[in-house]
């Protein structure tokens, strides 16, 4: 009698069962990992595609280094979900995102591999900075190592991090997971200059780390040793001339396959072996990797609700009303069509905020600068002050992020820009870090500050002509996630009496 075969994941309680396989075994465990991914995701929602393609990279990662004395930090926190299963938690991923259950992000609370939260990007390089200082100064802490993505890279604060850390010189370990897609397809020069960097062989001198490069570009598909030649003409201009992270003064190894499990592991044993500075180890991934309907869908399933494993069909709510950011989205586009000076702005997020809708119809007056919150509020004080109508479309969770251009580049300039502030107040199952909590506050406390708060969605579209209409200082008008309440919506919006509310209830 054949003896049944236990299957490899079950073996993990914890990474230190990891770093007693094979890399066969190791192997095994990122197959059933990803089929693990899917199934416990299908029965809650949540972020699947980053997941799934962070799969193989979080096996090698935990295979390779001491975690929880090496500290993992994973930008945002979407692509956690592997981590969870393999750090402890997997008995509980059925509770993920619901009341009492496990974060959607990783959570310094709820796990000692966990440590530092993140649901916000670009944070993990300076905080792994942070940990490398402790470790330095005789903390009881190993290495730091930050996944952060090439969405995430895009932001400001992560080059603040990246030039810091060069110039500190301390071993730190960056590995850039490129996927070529956020949430909505990457923008800009980084993305642009990443998308051709592909020269494997070209890692440049750094103590012994070359040998990580040796045949590397040998091994690798036709397509990108073509990309290698390419990448000398059009990337650098020159063969002998260091990539952009060289320059910060990273150490730099790739591209490297981060589904290529021996790839993975040789490549991280050799950079954790050798390296005596920091190293940036870029690795190349697909979103949604190994599940068809999420490889095959225009956002990778970034986020979803309950589906169907079999299928991939999700289920949907059932909506009586259109929800705010299509009310939105379809507000702002009408008056576009009525005013060539109308604009809009967005932080990587067109379909969530509803911009979209505009961008359409006139592409050329929506702009979307990528994860780069601060740097899209002063652009529209920018546009505003060339006589333009910004409306400059955030999550309210997000425009904390860009405050003090608020404050100092539109607030004290008294500047017109429109401020359309999505998902205002509680928004659900992606917690507090998501939630939309300290918008009033935060505004209503600037001076020539207007702020409206929609009560439904007719009332929204009313915002809206009043936002467009308003030319004497910045205003904001915030509204929740989700579905309006049904009422009739107006053909037209009305500018609506700056100053004047409606008392709902005594309070």
């Amino acid at each position: 009698m054949t003896k049944p075969v236990t299957p490899t994941l079950d073996r993990v309680a914890g990474p230190a069962d990891l770093r007693e396989m094979s890399d066969r075994e190791l192997c095994s465990v990122a197959d059933e990992l990803r089929a693990e991914v899917i199934e416990a995701v299908s029965q809650t929602g949540g972020h699947l595609g980053s997941s799934l393609g962070v799969v193989e990279l979080s096996v090698a990662i935990h295979a390779v280094f001491d975690t929880p004395r090496d500290k993992l930090i994973w930008d945002v926190g979407h692509q956690c979900y592997p981590h969870k299963i393999l750090t402890g938690r997997r008995n509980r991923m059925h509770t993920l995102r619901q009341g009492g259950g496990l974060s959607g992000f990783t959570k310094r609370s709820e796990s000692e591999f966990d440590p530092f939260g993140a649901a916000h990007s670009s944070t993990s390089i300076s905080a792994a900075l942070g940990f490398t200082v402790g470790r330095d100064m005789g903390r009881p802490t190993g290495d730091a190592v930050a996944v952060i993505g090439d969405g995430s890279i895009s932001a400001g604060m992560a080059y603040e991090a990246m030039n810091n850390a060069g110039a500190e010189g301390r071993r730190l370990f960056v590995i850039l997971n490129d996927n070529e897609m956020s949430i909505a397809p990457p923008v800009g020069a980084m993305s642009s200059y990443l998308s051709g960097l592909a020269d494997l062989s070209r890692i440049g001198p750094f103590g012994g780390l070359a040998a990580v490069a040796e045949g590397m570009e040998q091994l690798a598909p036709k397509p990108v040793r073509e990309g290698a030649r390419r990448a000398r003409e059009m990337v650098t201009g020159l063969e002998s001339k260091g990539t952009f992270f060289e320059e910060l003064g990273f150490d730099y190894i790739g591209p490297i396959d981060g589904h290529d499990m021996g790839q993975l592991l040789s490549v991280l044993r050799s950079a954790r072996t050798r390296a005596t500075g920091p190293v940036l180890i870029h690795c190349c991934t697909v979103k949604g990797k190994g599940y068809a309907p999420a490889e095959g869908s225009a956002d990778k399933y970034h986020g979803v609700s309950k589906f169907d494993v079999g299928t991939g069909v999700q289920a949907k709510a059932k909506a009586n009303a259109p929800s705010y950011t299509g009310v939105f989205g379809d507000a702002l586009t009408a008056l576009a069509a009525e005013d060539p000076n109308i604009v809009a702005v967005t932080a990587a997020m067109p379909s969530g905020t509803g911009v979209d809708r505009m961008a359409k119809r006139f592409p050329s007056r929506v702009f979307d600068v990528g994860i780069a919150e601060q740097h899209g509020v002063t652009f529209a004080a920018g546009m505003a002050a060339s006589g333009l109508k910004p409306f400059c479309a955030i999550y309210s969770t997000f425009l904390q992020r860009g405050y003090d251009q608020v404050v100092h580049d539109v607030a004290l300039q008294g500047l017109p820009v429109r401020f359309a502030i999505d998902r205002a107040g509680l928004v659900g199952a992606d917690g507090a870090t998501h939630a939309g909590a300290f918008d009033i506050g935060y505004l209503s406390a600037l001076p020539g500050m207007v702020v409206m708060a929609a009560a439904d969605e007719a009332e929204l579209v009313h915002m809206v002509a009043t936002a467009a209409a308003h030319d004497t200082g910045p205003i904001a008008f915030r509204y929740p996630r989700g579905n309006g309440t049904g009422v009739a919506l107006p053909e037209r919006g009305e500018v609506l009496e700056i100053g004047k509310g409606r008392i709902i209830r005594e309070g």
